[in-house]
């Protein structure tokens, strides 16, 4: 199971073929392959990247985050 790289909730929900939200935290998470993105919904409904809030160096593998 996937959990939030924000608010470490299990409480996600799949929105597309790779898009997932957190109901903890109301973040969307994007997955492409390895790679994971972060973003804010904003009230527009747009969303803006926070991946250079939560991942520092090289982006976590989706892997990292199941169980």
């Amino acid at each position: 199971m996937m959990r939030c790289p924000n608010c470490n909730s299990k409480d996600i929900g799949k929105i597309g073929s790779h898009q997932f939200y957190c109901w903890g935290c109301f973040i969307e998470l994007s997955v492409n392959g390895e790679k994971m993105s972060v973003y804010q919904v904003e009230e527009d409904g747009t969303l803006s990247s926070l991946d250079d809030l939560f991942f520092d160096e090289e982006i976590p593998t989706t892997e990292a985050h199941m169980n």
